[in-house]
């Protein structure tokens, strides 16, 4: 169980002054002198049907973190079924592993998960056993706010299983984090208590135990399932093998008095309708307000999924909406929320708790070394090569560190490899200046001589450094232990035993040798808040922000792009795609670019575009394609780019290798993701935001896509440039030079711009601009430049300054709209008084 951070602001002020009133109208009342001996006969009746439930806690997403025995999640169940049939929380079992069920009798087996249904956060596990007391379930309705209830559960630690706490009911219908209504209680529910039974005074389970609000001190505040909406998935999961949930197709917004819990007048914001969905179908349209379904009114979601749990997918209900001033009842046919199959697999490293049972020893076979391998030995920190590791002690008397540099020579003399190993201990203790060095010496060792340094680091401890040069490798083992264990002779002996057992080998046949090799010449897979995931060549990394990534191969001359949005109500694949093409051929002139027809494949089970260019800007081409795709409301674009002449097997491995591999997931997704605008969809290249300099006084109407705001802060620079790509306009203002001295200036450089290469072509006129203002114009074209472009440059002056003005092109994007923004840009010039 981790934290619920539920509440605004305001409304956590206002349930900590509530609690606060109640408090002081005295001391809260002491349940344990209230309670009558009927309490341990219930509880006596309910525990043997309450099991603990134990496993190994999956991170696949980091593969350096470790899966030693100490390293273990745990919580509770509920028999449903004598055969072995356990209810439990789905975040209890969701991510762990080699699951163990230890009943109230100390009876241990072996479990799996069966179901799993995370909306409503209830799973199923099955043991082998037979003659299991399966509990009472009682009924909602026969709920009262008042009345005394116990939980039953493993809080805090596994050693704390069959714990009982006792409260009242506080209160029902609570929509606290969850899908569905919850029942809140004062019994005391702590972390390893999910999954477990709050049962009532009759010995009937009343609600299944799924979190307790841990903010800011917050006590007595814990909630339950309640046992109608168990039932409700139970029978799903008996019946379908999961929770077949009605389809709308709808994202629905709640009001603002809804958020916060003040009592709502109005209903449910259709925020988002998806195109060809069931409600779509029957005329829902955006911003049309629910108000009920059948005959159970609407207004919050929590309403909602309370309402539609009712129907099965292929069911009609009479929907009553708020369609502008009128109200309308739509008559919809569900369709089914469509889920992503939940899989279990044995995990590979066998069914028991401890996977590295029988395991003597450890070791790395890639850089092939290996020691002993002591019970209370855990793994921490790992580099993504495995080439530095370090491992504490479960008891924290010690740290030890195995680093190897494969760029040392075996040339090393043994004083040079002391002075080594000195150096970098100086370096990593370099804060701790009362370092003192109490031993160093060359230790011949027969087949594997060491360097060993030991000295005393401060109050704190003993460090122990030893480096052996191997086949260009050197490998450092390093111990850390503290002060009061180092001065023990019994426990020195049993670290050096440790230090010595090092070996320069790994016996890749031995079944006691444990490998914690992470070495990969292959992929690495990447995963987003987004759900996307997708592999690539291990040599490339990662940049970019959140949204919008880019990773890059090892010389950089290759890159992904990805970005995510959210998709508008109406949009679709195809329309997305013509988007994306009309902004490429607008942006740049045909003969700089290339576009190939788009292709139609399947991505992440969905239907997906393929759009394949390639563009310039002088001599170098850059070519690469964008894969399209929309799923779960989303839309993902995942751009390749390289150059174009990169062609072979590399770059074809990479795209099989890419789009093998691309998925989403929506279990990954961050769950506070909300609509994401794609700003393509409102950019409008020829909008246009005033400038004004008053210092030069002149103003003019600039692209809002040009440059973004924040350039514009400074509005009164002598000197102002407005990008966009492929191009600018630039202004200076003079107010020391006059017009006269400006022309020969400008004509002296180009003249030597000219001399200096004959491809640089120029010619001058004098123009009016602005119906009276005498101005020089300078007209440019580079077309051998390493980016052929053409400027054109207006000298003028007005209210004694003198303005230089550029309008600068590339041939590459010298569209005829591009010309025409910049050319309507300059000519919007006007002087302020």
């Amino acid at each position: 169980m981790g934290k619920w951070n539920i509440y605004t602001k305001k409304g956590m002020i206002a349930l900590l002054t509530a609690f606060l009133l109640i408090s002081l109208q005295g001391p809260a009342p002491s349940y344990a002198a209230e309670l009558n001996s009927e309490v341990p006969k219930v509880v006596e009746k309910t525990s043997p049907s309450v099991v603990a439930i134990i496993g190994k806690p999956s991170n696949d997403s980091n593969k350096t973190m470790e899966k030693n025995r100490f390293n273990l999640a745990h919580g509770t169940g509920v028999i449903v079924e004598s055969n072995g049939v356990i209810v439990t929380n789905a975040h209890v079992v969701k991510d762990m592993k080699n699951i163990v069920v230890v009943t109230s009798n100390g009876k241990t087996y072996n479990g799996h998960a069966t179901n799993m249904d995370e909306e409503s956060d209830l799973a199923l596990v099955k043991i082998d056993a037979t003659g299991l007391s399966p509990a009472t379930l009682a009924s909602s309705s026969e709920i009262k706010v008042g009345e005394t209830v116990a939980a039953i559960g493993t809080p805090i630690s596994f050693a704390l299983r069959n714990s009982v706490t006792v409260g009242i009911v506080s209160g029902l219908d609570r929509s606290v984090s969850s899908q569905y209504q919850l029942i809140q209680t004062d019994a005391a529910i702590n972390p390893g208590n999910s999954g477990g039974a709050l049962i009532n005074m009759n010995g009937e389970v009343i609600g299944i135990n799924t979190m307790k609000y841990a903010e800011i001190g917050v006590e007595n505040l814990g909630f339950a399932i309640p046992i109608d909406t168990v039932k409700y998935v139970l029978k799903h999961f008996q019946l379908y093998g999961k929770v077949k949930r009605p389809y709308l197709g709808l994202e629905l917004e709640e009001s603002w008095e809804a958020v916060v819990g003040l009592p709502s007048s109005t209903g449910l914001r259709v925020a988002y309708v998806d195109p060809d969905s069931p409600a779509a179908g029957a005329g829902i349209q955006q911003d049309d307000v629910f108000v009920a379904i059948g005959t159970s009114n609407v207004k919050t979601l929590v309403d909602y999924n309370e309402a539609i749990k009712h129907y099965l997918p292929g069911d009609k209900v009479d929907i009553k909406i708020q369609s502008g001033s009128s109200a309308v009842t739509k008559s919809v046919t569900l369709g089914e929320v469509k889920q992503q199959e939940t899989k279990w697999t044995e995990d590979a490293e066998g069914s028991y708790l401890d996977a590295d049972r029988g395991k003597t020893k450890i070791g790395d076979s890639h850089f092939g070394w290996s020691m002993k391998y002591p019970a209370g030995l855990v793994k921490g920190r790992q580099s993504d090569d495995g080439g530095s590791v370090n491992f504490i002690d479960a008891k924290g008397e010690f740290s030890l560190s195995i680093t190897v540099d494969s760029k040392q020579s075996d040339e090393l003399s043994p004083s040079a490899l002391l002075s080594l190993l000195a150096s970098d201990e100086e370096d990593e203790y370099s804060d701790q200046s009362s370092a003192t060095i109490l031993e160093r010496q060359y230790v011949k060792r027969e087949g594997q001589p060491f360097a060993k340094i030991v000295s005393r680091s401060g109050d704190k401890g003993y460090v122990q450094t030893r480096g052996y040069l191997y086949k260009g490798k050197l490998y450092k083992v390093q111990l850390f232990v503290t002060k009061e264990h180092y001065n023990n002779d019994f426990k020195q002996n049993s670290y050096n035993d440790l230090l010595d057992s090092f070996k320069l080998s790994f016996d890749t046949k031995d079944e006691s040798l444990r490998d914690i090799s992470v070495y990969s010449s292959g992929n690495t897979t990447y995963t987003n808040e987004y759900g996307l995931s997708f592999a690539l060549p291990s040599d490339w990394q990662q940049g970019g922000y959140t949204g919008s990534s880019s990773f890059f191969n090892d010389d950089y001359s290759q890159a992904i792009h990805v970005r995510v949005t959210s998709a508008s109500s109406g949009d679709t694949l195809s329309a997305w795609a013509d988007r994306q093409t009309k902004q490429f051929e607008a942006q740049y002139a045909p003969k700089y670019r290339t576009l190939d027809e788009p292709v139609e494949l399947t991505l992440a089970g969905v239907p997906a575009m393929k759009l394949s260019y390639s563009n310039t800007l002088g001599k170098k081409w850059n070519a690469g394609y964008s894969l399209f795709f929309i799923k779960d409301k989303y839309k993902y674009e995942i751009g390749v780019s390289y150059p174009k002449d990169d062609k072979g097997t590399e770059l074809d491995e990479l795209e099989k290798a890419l789009t093998s591999s691309i998925k989403v997931d929506k279990d990954r997704m961050d769950q506070e993701l909300g609509f994401i605008q794609d700003l393509d969809e409102l950019a409008d290249p020829d909008r246009v935001v005033p400038f004004k300099n008053e210092k030069y006084k002149y103003a003019l109407q600039i692209p809002e896509s040009w440059t973004s705001m924040k350039s514009y802060d400074n509005k009164d620079q002598a000197n102002k440039t407005f990008a966009f790509t492929g191009g600018d306009l630039t202004i200076g203002a003079d107010s020391k030079t006059s017009f006269d001295n400006a022309v020969k200036d400008e004509d002296a450089a180009q003249k030597k711009s000219h001399t200096n290469d004959k491809e640089y072509v120029y010619s001058d006129s004098e123009v009016t601009l602005f119906q009276d203002v005498k101005a020089k114009k300078y007209d440019i074209s580079y077309a051998t430049a390493k980016i052929p472009y053409k400027e054109t440059i207006y000298i003028f002056n007005q209210n004694q300054i003198t303005y230089t003005v550029s309008l600068r092109i590339d041939e590459a994007v010298r569209t005829e709209a591009n010309e025409a923004r910049l050319t309507k840009a300059f000519e919007s010039f006007t002087f302020l008084k």
